[in-house]
């Protein structure tokens, strides 16, 4: 008997299935398909088990449910030990934070750096929950990193002794200080000098063309044409030229709108405007002649998204919010793009508008590979949300649209949504019939053929993933490298989400939202760019 544990009564039916087929994959097979017999023996207490026979076992579920359901009706957390495997299979390697990178840096994001590359960044920010009183695996780095000058900034809810310098914010207002730095990078570096100009026009979809649709008297953003512009923004020199008023959200102050200006062209019968000119009114960034209502400057506390603005959400001072922000802009500058953002777990209803506007400041200073978030490389990640699709709430996700929003969920349930993506085909899984945990995970998914996990109620401890791969090929269904989901066709990073979802909630731009009850499940995390 090895290390390995298994549900008593799994154990004993599977042995006698076995008995009688030589194949263990047609064993498995046999015994799922008695569901009224397999669902009666689940949560039984579990027993020890050689690792070779837990390793068929799971090797058996996975290679028959991915050839029976369909590979992504396997799925792994990304912090299992099974993950690497099941996205190698090209199951759902599913992770527990909103898709942000995903939207705004492409398919490809793998959660490049690693923990052992921090030490050779020039700047760090570690944002969010990242409680360094607490000696973590990768505390050494943070340390190391220090040790050849690099500066660590600490943004969160607590100080830590192991940085530089640390802000401590409000819990859920980190989009705010975030919304705040954006606007300091596109005033300093992108108007008043221009040190990132050239990385925005090759690498960002700031010079793409966007379609303007008429409401209400002005206009509102709509989709991307395609087109790219030949600079980033159509604002001369000389003045804007012709000039529209465009409304924004705006969710500080209730489900509010912004009016603000941008420059546009004419196609036939369509207006245009460029992202850079729509994402410089989305942050308040004034330029002369432009209609609208705009900030006064850094200190205008009526207006988001000044730094003065951001003070009272957050309690970060404004002077500290635009000194973090020049140094983050400066050091990316001189060191070619080598500063980092070290995410951590914001445990907020709106945690994924948090985090696009922490992804923004890097893409405005070419620092596209500095997201630190743990991943898996080449393989694609999509929301756990998927776990609770069979469970039904009263909550109405038509409540988080923005002032303008067509309705297109109002009295809507999380479950209706998230069950309409996966009969749409959007790049999410269905709900798995194989899942590995990292750890007990509450409450249990429903209607799971195998639960493997370290929890008593699982059906089975993860077993070595060097067994359970031998396995899997040796049954007949050899790993194929799952290809990197396609980004951007031109690997550009997008500051512009365009898809109908994020219009429906005004998060096609960075936007902050505050604090709040919120509910279960966003249509926006389920959500990643094709493109």
């Amino acid at each position: 008997m090895g290390g390995s544990q298994v549900n008593q009564a799994l154990v004993r039916l599977y042995f006698e299935v076995r008995d009688g087929l030589p194949d263990p994959v047609a064993a498995w097979a046999k015994l799922t398909g008695n569901s009224q017999q397999y669902a009666g023996t689940r949560g039984e207490r579990r027993v020890p088990l050689d690792d070779g026979t837990a390793a068929e076992i799971a090797a058996a579920a996975i290679v028959h449910t991915a050839a029976e359901h369909g590979r992504e009706r396997v799925a792994a957390l990304a912090t299992s030990p099974l993950a690497e495997l099941v996205g190698g299979l090209g199951g759902a390697v599913l992770t527990e934070h909103p898709c942000a990178p995903e939207q705004v840096l492409g398919g490809r994001f793998g959660g490049a750096p690693r923990a052992e590359e921090w030490a050779r960044a020039a700047y760090v920010l570690l944002w969010g929950e990242n409680n360094r009183l607490a000696r973590t695996a990768d505390t050494p780095w943070v340390i190391a990193g220090r040790y050849k000058g690099q500066k660590v900034v600490a943004i969160g809810t607590h100080p830590t002794r192991l940085s530089d310098e640390t802000l401590v914010v409000r819990p859920g207002t980190d989009g705010a200080l975030a919304m705040a730095m954006g606007h300091v990078l596109l005033k300093e570096f992108f108007l008043d000098r221009t040190p990132f100009d050239g990385h925005a026009a090759e690498f960002t979809d700031l010079p793409f063309l966007v379609r303007l649709r008429e409401r209400e008297g002005a206009y509102v953003p709509g989709e991307a044409t395609g087109q790219v512009c030949d600079r980033l923004s159509l604002y001369d020199r000389e003045g804007p030229g012709e000039a529209v008023e465009v409304l924004l959200p705006r969710f500080d102050d209730g489900p509010g709108v912004l009016r603000r200006g941008v420059p546009v062209l004419r196609d036939g019968g369509e207006l245009l405007t460029t992202v850079f000119d729509l994402l410089l009114a989305g942050y308040g960034v004034a330029r002369p002649g432009l209609p609208g209502r705009w900030p006064d400057g850094y200190g205008d506390r009526a207006e988001p998204y000044t730094p003065a603005w951001q003070e009272a959400c957050t309690g970060v001072p404004a002077s500290r919010a635009v000194k973090i922000a020049r140094e983050l802009g400066v050091t990316a500058e001189k060191t070619d793009g080598r500063c980092v953002i070290v995410p951590g777990r914001l445990d907020t209803p709106h945690a994924d508008t948090a985090y696009r506007a922490m992804l923004a400041l890097l893409v405005l200073t070419g620092c596209g590979g500095g997201w630190a978030q743990v991943g898996t490389a080449g393989i694609p990640l999509v929301p756990y949300l998927c776990l609770h699709a069979c469970g039904e709430d009263r909550s109405d996700v038509g409540a988080l649209s923005w002032a303008l929003a067509e309705g297109l969920f109002a009295r809507r349930t999380s479950r209706s949504v998230l069950l309409e993506a996966v009969r749409d085909g959007w790049p999410m899984a269905p709900p798995p019939r194989v899942l590995a945990l990292p750890r007990p995970i509450y409450p249990l998914p429903p209607d799971v053929d195998l639960l493997i996990g370290p929890d008593d109620h699982c059906d089975l401890a993860p077993p070595s993933p060097e067994l359970v791969g031998a396995a899997v090929a040796r049954l007949g269904g050899r790993p194929s490298a799952a290809g990197p989901a396609g980004g951007a066709a031109d690997g550009r990073m997008r500051l512009l989400v365009d898809h109908a979802w994020m219009r429906e909630y005004g998060e096609a731009l960075p936007v902050y939202r505050p604090p709040g009850l919120g509910v279960p499940l966003k249509p926006t995390q389920l959500v990643r760019n094709r493109r």
